[in-house]
């Protein structure tokens, strides 16, 4: 897609990030060629929104705010609900409030005070979703952030968002799996939020991480862990709370031993918090039908997911290469 191609060329004019520009031009261009019934459609919104006034980017806690008095919001509604389901986010375009199903900034809050500053680093976001907070990390200062998500509607999700900003951030969002980047060490400071779990192999995954990061770089992992000993890994039998492919989730000492296994130093849990439906909720911009966390959960018992697991907790970690 051109309109992409064009950002990419822009966001890799970059003397360090260039190394790996062209393996990334070349999977970006064959994820977008894939058979895809949706495309059209959401090509056709981008396109709309593309062409309408460009505004202001701020924060407006919890939402990243665009402020254009020309912008035509019911033209901006009807082609951003071509895109839902909105899962990260919230947005908010002049009065349109897109309350997408995570409240994003609650956990960008428990991050970002733990964190080394993101200013003029070259930043990672590992399964980045819509690119919520790789914007935040870019709005922070960063040099460059790159979001990588291989799904393709949160890719379109971005480019609507970014194309009504009047000066685009240092930002950009690809269609991209971790083990398809070539390795090399540029990013100072890498996010891998809501991945771990969703890995066959959890160790080649914090391998790949590590793998991505200049020297003195910080990973910031974020993860659903579970109460128990060292060495206790939940391995859900079908799916958790409703998600497909979940293979492992670790107690919090497992997880630090796996760090330790993957030569990670400094590891700090610096938070563990339980999901709430005050952060993961019902909305609609996630669809009619959409379900979420409430759905989720035992309806006898919140400390249960459906299917008799414990309630998500995430926790997220802070560690050195």
């Amino acid at each position: 897609m051109n309109l992409f191609r064009e950002d990419l060329v822009i966001f890799f004019d970059d003397f360090s990030l260039n190394k790996i520009s062209k393996k990334c031009l070349e999977i970006t261009n064959q994820a977008y060629q894939v058979n895809n019934g949706n495309i059209p459609k959401w090509s056709q919104a981008i396109e709309t929104i593309d062409a309408l006034p460009k505004g202001k980017i701020s924060l407006k806690k919890p939402y990243i705010s665009i402020n254009n008095d020309s912008i035509d919001s019911e033209t901006l509604m009807t082609e951003l609900r071509e895109l839902i389901p909105w899962r990260k986010g919230p947005f908010m375009i002049n009065d349109l409030v897109l309350e997408s199903e995570w409240d994003g900034d609650m956990k960008w809050q428990r991050i970002t005070r733990h964190i080394k500053p993101l200013e003029n680093k070259r930043v990672l976001d590992v399964g980045a979703g819509n690119g919520y907070f790789t914007i935040r990390m870019a709005m922070e200062g960063a040099k460059r952030a790159l979001g990588i998500e291989p799904f393709l509607l949160f890719n379109y999700q971005f480019r609507a968002i970014k194309s009504m900003i009047k000066s685009p951030l240092n930002t950009l969002l690809l269609p991209l799996k971790l083990e398809e980047i070539p390795k090399v060490p540029l990013f100072d400071t890498v996010f891998s939020m809501g991945v771990l779990y969703h890995q066959r192999d959890h160790m080649a995954h914090l391998s790949q991480l590590q793998e991505m990061m200049a020297s003195d770089a910080e990973l910031v992992l974020e993860t659903l862990v579970v109460e128990g000993p060292e060495d206790y890994v939940l391995v859900p039998k079908g799916r958790y709370a409703q998600m497909r492919n979940v293979y492992s989730i670790p107690s919090i000492n497992t997880l630090e031993s796996w760090l330790n296994d993957a030569n990670f130093n400094n590891i700090r849990v610096v938070d563990v918090s339980k999901t709430t439906t005050a952060e993961q909720r019902k909305t609609s911009w996630i669809g009619e039908n959409g379900a979420s966390l409430e759905d989720f959960l035992d309806p006898l018992d919140d400390s249960l997911t459906i299917e008799g697991y414990p309630a998500p907790t995430r926790a997220i970690v802070v560690c050195e290469r």
